[in-house]
């Protein structure tokens, strides 16, 4: 295995393992349980050889990207790198930009368009894709999933993670840990837990409901340990009820490591440690990044991290148990062992065609139509001249961000994706429309170019939204970005007025937004004839929007949150008593995230949770709910009724008709995407089981399951139910 960060820039294509699109790994899994009692003993060989000294190193960087290892004994150091959406550039041991190497990397959709394909087999070779590639550039760890809950629509890096639902959010969650840990590389499960605000992320402190922790924040992470076999866990900025993340033995020894039965190694954010006792007292196992007095000379001391040299005295001087430092060592030895550290791992892959393709098919099934009054797709045979405005049509956005940021192989945007499509028989011009730039404001001279260009043309399309900041510089990071939220819901740089005037000029204008989120649509929705959100689609998604907008595609993207008409709609600005800017975040909203807060409290939204328009229609028929033991099984038929195959995702929402405590008015529970051709039909077979009909009851600290009458709902969005059947559990 490569531990060199350099080494990998010298060595050739390698060939791509096939990558079968499955969530299963069942001879991986069956290999694991029979290594284990091996990794175990040679666990204990290695921990009888260290020293105080070496176990000490261990436990806290040894650079910017690297935990300290010992030679002596052949212990590697483990490499890390950024995702969670492709491998982060190089930077070497220190943390600038390494210039004239080869490090760029297949640019993968964000986590929010991985989540709007509702498709676990996507998770599964996405993961894939970020593992191979990690593994032939000589990492040990890609930092991600991301599994925050999506809460309020201003955070900033919400385009990293995945949805507002639990359930969707394990799902998918699930299959990218298998795909990435498959090709021998260990994922990192982040951010554990409840940072969900880039505002003061490192003094915020978050107070919440046992009820809300358990059945919102936690199930991504239960899933992640439980079902994906997560290797490696990141601790959290916050502070969760007045302890720091990364020194909390309610959530990381109580939580993650004996109730989930996690037993592999939880990794500092950077800089996330704080204070040397009650992290080594905490069940945290690597200290990465912390905020040393000498960062950036050149010459740093890692043994002056908090877990660092200290420590030695302190075992020494009887104030702490060596004991404590060696759970430490064991949980990063046993991640070496299970991603071969010690041996030949697998050959990975450099940005091969292959998974070029995984990253279109992502994009493909991403990309989401929320509104269509007839206009789309466009015909190519009659779109003889295209009038595309927007600055987004030819931004590219891989390289910001923050540590999400990737050197994009490549990057097809959306005016080069039309272009590719149309070739030379339609004559594309382009405007504009407003200028990127910290001044904001619309441009009128920038508005009458474009007004002048969309009227007379056969079709126009604007393409705006959000940016992750104003170049690629780690401090001009801006909206869609680390370490920074949006002030508003409201579009920068004057776009409202831009739309505005385009929709005037010609009513016909395809409206495409990027961006990892809602915005207020309030002003032009109405006049609008169709809108996209087309997220950040990663390297292939020029030509994915472009084959969608003229119907070489058929959409299939469905929202992974809610999108509401106005942020005050918003549970995390309802009903939170405390604003976004404070220190103390009560989140009295509870478990009223997203559309549990809309679809109980009947407040309407601009777009539904799991909303998405097709080209085709889909009749639902035959709903069936039958019980077997403490199974539920729902079966329904689904058939294409339009004129054009198709892709349809099934949703089953459960309602607790009648239950001691507050429940929502419906939750995900099931669903499973669908492909049809023009009348075809398919019998769709889903299991439910007793955690669909629980819930957390916070006095008695457990979950419940209350017996009574259930309702099934099953529909193509939370707002859109088509079949509904009764049962009694």
């Amino acid at each position: 295995m490569i531990h060199s960060l350099k080494n990998y820039l010298f060595l050739g294509l390698l060939a791509l393992p096939l990558l079968f699109l499955t969530c299963e790994a069942p001879a991986a899994q069956e290999e694991e349980a029979e290594k284990a009692p091996d990794i175990e003993a040679a666990i204990d060989s290695l921990m009888s050889q260290l020293t105080l000294e070496e176990k000490v190193r261990m436990i806290h960087a040894s650079s910017s990207f690297t935990s300290g290892g010992v030679e002596r004994l052949g212990i590697p150091e483990l490499v890390m790198s950024d995702g969670p959406h492709g491998v982060r550039h190089e930077h070497g041991r220190d943390w600038a930009k390494d210039e004239g190497v080869r490090d760029s990397s297949t640019y993968l959709p964000v986590g929010t368009a991985l989540a709007a394909t509702w498709n676990t087999d996507l998770g599964y070779a996405f993961g894939s894709v970020l593992g191979s590639e990690a593994n032939y550039r000589g990492k040990d760890i890609i930092l991600g999933p991301g599994l925050n809950i999506i809460r309020s629509p201003l955070n900033g890096r919400n385009f990293e993670y995945l949805t507002e639902d639990p359930y969707l959010n394990a799902r998918m969650t699930v299959g990218y840990v298998k795909g990435v840990q498959d090709q021998g590389v260990a994922a990192c499960a982040k951010h554990f837990v409840a940072n969900n605000l880039e505002y003061e992320r490192e003094k915020v402190n978050v107070e919440m409901s046992d009820r809300a922790l358990y059945e919102i924040y936690l199930p991504g992470f239960k899933a992640a340990v439980q079902e994906g076999g997560v290797y490696t866990v990141m601790a959290a900025y916050n502070k969760f009820r007045g302890d720091y993340c990364a020194h909390s033995e309610y959530l990381l020894d109580g939580i993650l490591k004996t109730e989930f039965g996690f037993d592999g190694a939880v990794i500092s954010d950077w800089n996330a440690v704080k204070n040397t006792m009650e992290a080594v007292n905490a069940g945290i196992d690597l200290e990465m990044g912390s905020d040393l007095p000498m960062l950036g000379s050149g010459n740093l001391d890692y043994g002056k991290f908090h877990m660092g040299d200290t420590l030695v005295t302190l075992v020494n001087n009887g104030t702490i148990d060596v004991a404590l430092i060696d759970k430490k060592v064991r949980r990063l030895l046993r991640t070496m062992f299970r991603i071969n550290a010690f041996g030949e791992r697998q050959a990975g892959a450099y940005n091969t065609p292959a998974h070029q393709k995984i990253a279109r098919q992502i994009a493909d099934e991403a990309i989401v139509l929320l509104k269509n009054d007839g206009i789309l797709p466009l015909e190519q045979s009659a779109t003889k001249t295209l009038a595309v405005v927007g600055a987004n049509a030819t931004r590219k956005h891989a390289g910001a961000g923050g540590s999400s940021q990737v050197k994009a192989f490549y990057e097809v945007t959306p005016i080069a994706g039309l272009q590719n499509l149309l070739g030379e028989n339609t004559a594309i011009t382009y405007a504009e429309g407003y200028t990127v730039s910290r001044e904001g404001g619309s441009n009128a001279d920038l508005i009458a170019a474009a007004v002048a260009q969309v009227k007379d043309a056969d079709a126009a399309i604007y393409v705006g939204g959000w940016i992750h900041g104003f170049s690629d510089e780690w401090n001009d990071n801006a909206y869609d970005a680390e370490a920074t939220d949006k002030a508003s819901m409201e579009l920068p740089f004057g776009q409202d007025e831009l739309i505005e005037a385009l929709l005037a000029a010609n009513p016909n204008t395809v409206i495409v937004l990027m961006g990892g989120g809602p915005i207020d649509m309030r002003k032009w929705q109405g006049k609008a004839r169709s809108i996209i959100q087309a997220w950040y689609p990663g390297m292939e998604g020029g030509n994915a929007l472009a084959d969608i907008l003229f119907g070489k595609l058929n959409p299939s993207g469905k929202l992974p949150m809610t999108f509401p008409v106005k942020l005050e709609d918003s549970p995390a600005h309802k009903l939170a008593v405390t604003g976004f800017e404070s220190l103390e975040q009560n989140y009295t909203d509870g478990i009223f995230v997203g559309y549990r807060y809309f679809d109980t409290y009947n407040v309407e939204p601009a777009f539904a949770f799991g909303h998405g328009l097709s080209y085709t229609t889909f009749g639902y028929d035959d709903l069936t709910v039958s019980k077997e033991g403490k199974t539920v099984t729902v079966s329904l038929k689904v058939t294409n009724t339009g004129q054009r195959k198709g892709a349809e995702v099934v949703q089953v929402y459960v309602k607790d008709n009648e239950a001691s405590m507050e429940r929502p008015a419906k939750e995900l529970k099931a669903f499973q995407k669908v492909k049809l051709e023009p009348g075809a039909s398919q019998n769709v077979t889903l299991t439910l089981d007793e955690a669909a009909f629980s819930y957390y009851d916070d006095q008695q600290k457990k979950w419940v399951l209350e017996p009574g009458a259930f309702t099934i709902m099953v529909g193509s969005s939370s707002r859109d139910i088509r079949q509904e059947k009764g049962f009694t559990w």
